[in-house]
């Protein structure tokens, strides 16, 4: 069974509020940071809706709807994410019944382990053949309560991966006009990558960063952390329960995060050596591939920067990396970085994660941004024959 919601009290409110009221819109758009909690809120919407009942606090959480719905079993509530292409789908008909069966398999292991981390480098999407199922479906009548509901998590996702966008437009009459007995609660976390029509057909709702307290004692309670690696992951976190769980150690070594925020200070350290020790640290210890994957190093390596920007302003107090905070003060000092040029060195961090978005070689990516970051903070010239965009 799903553990209990987190925070977001206010905006469970006015979501049981709405409905009880009449006014819940029929296709609601969930916004926020990754692993904030915007599947379980939807999930707990689902519940407000399908309960025998509610109240303006929510579901009773006693009656038959409520108790499958937690066991994710309700057959009312159809719960769609990105899933990997399945292999061996000839037909569009045999990818959307492998897509199906897929996706009951990560039901039942989120039904086994609904607390996990939201790191999941996986190149994934929610394809035509998904959205044409959840159009066939939502033509059907509700099993067993008045309405149905879907929620459809990461929606942005309907885009990219389909080079078209014809998955995300498979379901804008359904979200224009949906069924009267059909519900849908989208969610996203990077809203810009949804496509306007979408945006235009779905009521926004943004649910924003936990408290750093609120994650850990998640971490101790539902998670069973050790309260220093808990402390250590909160702080991280980014008031992201989600992101949290990827920071904490993996038995006797460290969680994916921890992972990709350790190489990531091997890149930021390869841009202040020399250019070509750089590029072949940058290429030697780049360990990730895929797009995911190299958005969330380039996100740690942004952090980094903003971390060392903030010692260079001095505000070292107000660094994310706590148990860093001596490495960056010194390779601040002895670099005599400038709270300027690593204004400038993030912004071709963020440019290098628009490069990443393409079907780019991720070396490539992160050796160029090596290169232009040494270029920026040290004031080298490229090194002649060495790779630079």
């Amino acid at each position: 069974m799903i553990h209990d919601p987190v925070g977001h009290e206010e905006a469970r409110a006015l979501l049981a509020r709405s409905f009880l009221s009449g006014s819940l819109p029929s296709s609601l758009l969930l916004l926020g940071p990754r692993g904030v909690g915007k599947q379980r809120i939807a999930l707990w919407t689902a519940q407000v809706i399908l309960c025998d009942a509610p109240t303006d606090k929510g579901p009773c959480d006693a009656c038959r709807h409520c108790t499958r719905v937690r066991k994710l079993e309700h057959p009312d509530l159809h719960w769609h994410m990105p899933l990997p292409r399945p292999k061996r789908a000839s037909t569009p008909e045999k990818l959307q019944d492998a897509l199906e069966a897929a996706r009951y398999e990560r039901l039942a292991e989120l039904r086994a382990a609904p607390l996990r981390t939201s790191w999941d480098p996986e190149r994934t999407a929610i394809y035509l053949a998904a959205a044409r199922s959840i159009r066939s479906s939502a033509r059907s009548r509700p099993s067993e309560q008045g309405e149905q509901v879907y929620i459809i998590a990461d929606a942005e996702m309907l885009v990219p991966q389909e080079s078209s966008p014809e998955a995300a437009n498979a379901l804008l009459k359904l979200l224009e006009e949906p069924p009267e007995d059909t519900r849908f609660i989208l969610t996203s976390s990077e809203p810009g990558r949804l496509l306007e029509t979408i945006r235009s057909r779905t009521v926004p709702l943004h649910l924003g960063p936990l408290d750093r307290d609120v994650v850990r004692g998640v971490l101790i309670d539902l998670a069973g952390a050790d309260p220093d690696d808990a402390a250590h992951a909160a702080v991280l976190s980014e008031g992201s329960i989600g992101m949290a769980l990827g920071y904490l150690p993996d038995g006797d070594d460290p969680g994916p995060l921890e992972e990709m925020r350790r190489r990531a200070a091997r890149i930021v350290q390869a841009a202040l050596q020399g250019a070509g020790e750089g590029y072949r640290i940058a290429l030697s210890d780049f360990g990730v591939s895929g797009g995911q994957a190299l958005a969330d190093l380039l996100e740690h390596v942004d952090r980094w920067l903003r971390d060392m920007a903030a010692v260079a302003s001095g505000s070292a107090d107000y660094t994310a990396s706590l148990d860093a905070r001596d490495w960056l003060v010194s390779t601040t000092e002895k670099h005599d970085l400038h709270p300027v040029d690593l204004a400038r060195a993030i912004e071709l961090v963020e440019q290098a994660r628009l490069e990443a978005r393409g079907n780019v070689s991720p070396q490539l990516v992160v050796a160029g941004l090596v290169s232009d970051l040494r270029s920026v903070l040290v004031g080298d010239e490229v090194e002649a024959g060495s790779p630079g965009r």
